[in-house]
């Protein structure tokens, strides 16, 4: 497992205050009449906000919920079945296929709704189409939130097609998956002592936009432009949304691709749900010609979905995955 050591746990303490003079999380009320500027904002200094009034029902986030924890209390003999994801199912520990491994266990699902769930059946019997449809009814939410979001993105940045993001998601191709983390309590790695059991390792996601959702247990932490690290106070009620690396390549850099990770919690367990949209594989990305300003340079070179992300599943977490694709500026 990979620890922290005691002057990143003074990092953190320092970050502190430099969040509370950055005024913290940005906070966005989307039921406000006109939040685009903020949004944008939100996503040029820190790539990460949370959403409040964000229209997705509670009933279904507390059912979802509900059964994800039941699942996770089962033996792991069970929960096995379920298992290895390829792509899809259960895994334990190891993430991804490159020696990266986590304090968590985790499901990774598809967003295609019609997904028969074929390896749960084993597990949940009948109750297996309830956890489907529970599953299909909250991406539904989350994935209108987040395209409504991408539309007032783009307005705030006078993009004239305002589904210039949001269609990538709504494509009936379009690559998007479900992950459900759960961080089981970590007694024997209490965050104290000068170590931090890390429960998800550092990692920008390579994806358009991810939208998270957490139980009321703290532990994700974000990086700030200068390098230092804030918690992200826990937050049952509201939505977090980060900015991927295929929208920073698509504003030429203008919104940043937040880099985080999750620490483990000596005595409480997390479970955090997170709906990653992405575009069809086929998609190509780069930026937007309308973001152009005059003579201005692309800052990276063209790439399809299928490309980047074949490259992402084989970096580990930390890498700088947009590395291999930014074009280098003649000396």
């Amino acid at each position: 497992m990979v620890v922290h050591s005691k002057p990143a746990i003074e990092q953190l303490s320092n970050a502190n205050s430099c969040a509370a003079l950055l005024g913290g999380i940005p906070l966005i009320d989307l039921s406000k009449p006109d939040p685009k500027a903020q949004l944008v904002r939100a996503c040029e200094d820190f790539g990460f906000f949370k959403v409040v009034n964000h229209g997705v029902p509670t009933a279904l986030i507390r059912d979802l919920e509900s059964e994800a924890v039941r699942f996770f209390s089962l033996p792991l003999s069970v929960k096995a079945q379920a298992g290895p994801p390829d792509p899809f199912g259960y895994g334990d520990k190891k993430i991804g296929p490159n020696g990266d491994v986590g304090w968590l266990e985790y499901l990774l699902l598809t967003t295609n709704s019609h997904s028969d769930y074929h390896k749960f059946s084993s597990i949940f019997g009948h109750a297996a189409d309830k956890f489907r449809c529970l599953v299909n009814e909250y991406i539904a939410a989350v994935k209108k939130m987040a395209c409504e979001i991408l539309e007032m993105l783009a307005d705030g940045l006078r993009i004239q097609e305002r589904e210039a993001f949001s269609k990538l998601l709504m494509d009936e191709q379009s690559d998007s998956v479900f992950r459900v983390n759960h961080y089981p309590p970590c007694p024997d790695f209490p965050e104290s002592n000068g170590r931090n059991l890390i429960g998800f390792g550092e990692h920008t996601d390579p994806q358009i936009i991810s939208v998270l959702r957490s139980n009321n247990t703290s532990g994700l932490q974000i990086s700030l432009k200068d390098g230092r690290w804030i918690p992200v106070p826990a937050d049952q009620s509201s939505f977090f949304i980060n900015v991927g690396d295929s929208l920073q390549v698509m504003t030429n850099g203008r919104f940043k691709s937040v880099k985080h990770r999750v620490v483990a919690n000596g005595s409480k367990s997390r479970l955090s749900m997170i709906y990653f949209g992405g575009p069809p594989l086929s998609e190509t990305i780069a930026p937007l010609a309308s973001l152009m300003q005059g003579e201005e340079d692309s800052l990276y070179k063209e790439f399809t979905w299928f490309e980047y992300k074949k490259s992402a599943y084989k970096s580990k977490l930390a890498d700088n995955r947009l590395g291999l694709f930014e074009k280098i500026a003649a000396s």
